[in-house]
């Protein structure tokens, strides 16, 4: 099974938005799109990205967040319209989870904008495991060949300048239960979420943009023999191990598909990952953008400690 993963794509669409709506804390993440953000990020990136996914004749995609810049619903429909017109596929062949942007407002989680623009890629195959949370309902799980594809919600409207995430311990007990069934159990897991597991060594750094509670994930994935732990949010591709008492996860991030960097392993682009008939996680590559010529390199993802 050939699974393809990118994140971070940070579509901005602002025509017709009333200027009152940017009273909060959408008005500290327009000053950053003017200053820098806007500079770096490249929606036409994220167009070449799924064009290129759908000629790796992928059997699945897996979307780590930050699918739009402020949560408008002009964003969400653009994206919409790019995995549908761009990518193809059908629904039941994409999954995506929120991340921090996608709920950058309270009212964004009121309304729920993201999962009812997304509702057929979060629909779960086991839907009476899941836990309803503000958001709606989650983990949700797609049982498709050798994999379990688990998505996780990690994304929370914070105040201005902070980032970090938070499953809370409805959605944790949820991910218990599932880990527990036997289709999946049978199955490696393929666990998405925005956030990365591992925090930073500052505890303010952690505060601010972390997980919080990824010390209650870490122990819930302790029953896992192997399995992905697939993210985004630092806008930079790279793989670690995280150990289990029964085997060891590999814990991946994808940059942003919209970025544009000099360095190699923040410039955009596409994780590919192989999971073999008999489970075993078989190749993980990166494929790299170059922008001007729109052709891809493929790299390894650069593990780091």
């Amino acid at each position: 099974m050939r699974i393809a993963h990118f994140s971070d794509l940070h579509v901005l669409a602002l025509d017709g938005v009333a200027t009152h709506r940017f009273f909060n804390k959408r008005f500290t993440g327009w000053v950053n799109l003017r200053l820098k953000r806007g500079h770096k990020h490249k929606s036409v990136h994220v167009r070449t990205i799924a064009r290129e996914i759908t000629k790796a004749k992928v059997d699945h995609v897996v979307i780590t967040g930050d699918l739009t810049n402020l949560a408008l619903e002009q964003e969400f429909d653009a994206v919409k319209r790019l995995l549908e017109d761009e990518l193809g596929l059908h629904e039941d062949r994409v999954s995506v989870v929120p991340g921090n942007h996608d709920l950058y407002t309270r009212g964004a989680l009121r309304d729920r904008r993201f999962t009812r623009s997304f509702r057929g890629y979060v629909a779960s195959d086991l839907p009476e495991l899941s836990a309803e949370i503000p958001l709606g309902h989650f983990p949700f799980v797609k049982l498709r060949g050798p994999a379990a594809i688990i998505g996780l919600s990690s994304a929370v409207p914070r105040p201005p300048l902070m980032a970090s995430g938070e499953l809370g311990s409805a959605q944790i007990e949820a991910l218990r239960r599932i880990l527990a069934h036997d289709e999946v159990k049978r199955r490696t897991p393929v666990i998405i979420l925005h956030h990365p597991i591992h925090n930073p060594p500052s505890k303010l750094k952690t505060f601010a943009e972390g997980l919080w509670d990824a010390d209650a994930l870490i122990e819930t994935l302790s029953v896992v023999p192997r399995g992905l732990l697939l993210h985004g949010h630092l806008h930079v591709r790279r793989q670690r191990s995280l150990g289990t008492p029964l085997g060891e996860l590999l814990a991946i991030g994808a940059t942003s598909a919209s970025l544009v960097h000099e360095n190699e392993h923040k410039m955009a682009g596409f994780n590919l990952y192989e999971i073999e008939e008999s489970g075993a996680i078989g190749k993980v590559e990166a494929h790299v953008l170059d922008p001007e010529r729109e052709v891809f390199r493929v790299e390894s993802v650069p593990r780091v400690a």
